[in-house]
């Protein structure tokens, strides 16, 4: 089975019969073509498969009011008191909602609420704790601004208390799959979903994880997620997928499914992009400390950016916003 990467670019010398990526700011007309058991090819795009071209190339409906035609920025709010990034800086209800106004104001398009840490190693978190880590938050943050709100949970109960909180979106890095009510619930209520793909759970992922084919291993799961989904009532046009950077991969994993982001475009829906300040950048930048892998993180955002991915998820707004500001000035030629 043949697996087509488009090869995005974003040059202002666009050719004739050029296809857009995904109705976004990257066009293609050459292809990568994959397979288990034979070397990568290259071919047009024009002689693609009329499937496979219209999944590449279809504009991706817009998730929780947020336009898939340009890049958008999720802030990270964790309520947690053991994140990795920042520690429990932002535990105490009133400081995260205060973080929370000042994401939206420096540029956040959404705010990705979570109250369990799901860092290498991490325990879960009892339902009921994760439910007043957040819904309080979540109703607060809601009642002083308009910017939609995404809940990260693998729990149909928290989803439920964050729903009724206000939320806008369920983020799950299980994908759906660690509660088999999380899905139904969502599909009730016609909320987005966020699929992230994680091989095995944050207690064991890190251990020893290993793949026959990284990249087409998990667009194949991501496919099988995003038809059993459909299945029970989630429209492809209310379903992210992420690939979940960090999650069960090795260094190697990252740097190899960041290289080839493009291809999971084929899933015809946005694509989440969550590697800020991961341990993979400080590794690289030899930044040991959390806090001080921005430039790092701003250069993997971009790199993202630069393949077509629609959302980034980031605790670093404000530079966020800046690197991309002037990202699209220098590529589109035009101030902001």
């Amino acid at each position: 089975m043949p697996y087509y990467r488009p090869i995005p670019r974003s040059d202002h010398a666009r050719p004739a019969g050029a296809m857009p990526l995904a109705g976004g700011w990257c066009w293609f007309d050459t292809v990568e073509v994959l397979d288990r058991h034979a070397p990568a090819s290259l071919m047009p795009a024009a002689e693609l498969p009329t499937d496979v071209a219209d999944h590449l190339t279809a504009p991706r409906a817009a998730i929780a009011t947020l336009d898939m035609r340009q890049p958008q920025i999720m802030g990270i709010l964790n309520v947690t008191p053991d994140s990795f990034s920042d520690g429990g800086l932002h535990f105490d209800p009133e400081i995260a909602v205060v973080h929370a106004r000042a994401m939206a104001a420096a540029g956040a398009a959404i705010l990705d609420v979570g109250g369990e840490s799901t860092r290498p190693g991490a325990a879960p978190v009892a339902i009921e704790d994760e439910i007043a880590r957040t819904a309080p938050v979540i109703a607060a943050i809601r009642a002083q601004t308009t910017t939609p709100i995404s809940i990260d949970t693998r729990k149909s109960d928290v989803a439920r208390a964050a729903h009724l909180a206000g939320a806008d979106l369920v983020n799950d890095v299980s994908g759906l799959t660690f509660d088999p009510d999380l899905a139904p619930f969502a599909s009730l209520h016609a909320l987005p979903v966020c699929v992230m793909h994680a091989q095995g759970t944050p207690e064991t992922m890190q251990q020893d994880p290993h793949y026959d084919n990284v990249l087409l291993d998990i667009y194949d799961w991501l496919a099988g997620r995003i038809e059993a989904l459909t299945a029970l009532g989630i429209p492809r046009a209310r379903i992210v997928t992420d690939p979940g950077i960090g999650f069960g991969k090795t260094r190697a994993h990252n740097l190899l499914l960041l290289q080839n982001l493009s291809l999971f475009h084929g899933l015809g829906c946005p694509i989440l992009l969550g590697a800020s300040r991961k341990r993979f950048i400080g590794d690289i930048s030899n930044t040991p400390l959390a806090s001080d892998r921005i430039p790092g993180s701003l250069a993997v955002a971009l790199a993202g950016v630069a393949q077509g991915v629609q959302i980034l998820r980031v605790h670093d707004v404000t530079e966020t916003r800046a690197a991309l500001d002037l990202w699209r000035a220098v590529t589109f030629a035009r101030a902001q």
